[in-house]
């Protein structure tokens, strides 16, 4: 797998728009080289370098992959961590990590981001006027593991 894996963000910014769609909640996928270090830490400082924690009911959701490692990490501000079972996030996690394994990368984002999108709808129903605060395109630094998105 390693860093020839590829990541369809077109397909994944879809998936979250969809997500979007039936959830105020906000989703963010955040797509990592490898590094040295502690994947637990980098992924809280994407949850506060993107601003996931800046949504108005504090419903952001950090999908943060580091596909040379399989190592997903979701992370919940605090009123999706309130509201949610504690056995979601790390259950979407792992789901996403085998894909990764498998080299189902794509799919398995996509796959995850509906479990969350679904486990999101009921204590935060997508409303009329709700507003996208957050970018749905997946958030990476290199783009050498991802495709670029269509037209681009």
């Amino acid at each position: 797998m390693g860093s020839r894996a590829t990541i369809d963000r077109t397909r994944v910014r879809d998936a979250v728009a969809a997500a979007e769609r039936v959830t105020s909640a906000e989703i963010v996928v955040s797509i990592a080289p490898f590094f040295i270090g502690s994947v637990e830490r980098a992924a809280h400082r994407a949850f506060a370098r993107l601003g996931v924690a800046n949504t108005e009911r504090r419903n952001g959701v950090l999908v943060f992959v580091v596909p040379a490692r399989r190592q997903v990490i979701v992370l919940g501000d605090d009123g999706a961590v309130a509201r949610v079972e504690p056995a979601v996030w790390q259950d979407v996690a792992s789901q996403i990590a085998h894909a990764f394994s498998r080299g189902a990368g794509t799919a398995g984002l996509i796959d995850g981001i509906g479990r969350l999108a679904h486990a999101l709808s009921a204590p935060f129903p997508h409303e009329a006027g709700d507003i996208n605060e957050l970018p749905d395109l997946p958030n990476t630094r290199s783009r050498a593991a991802v495709t670029p998105p269509s037209g681009a």
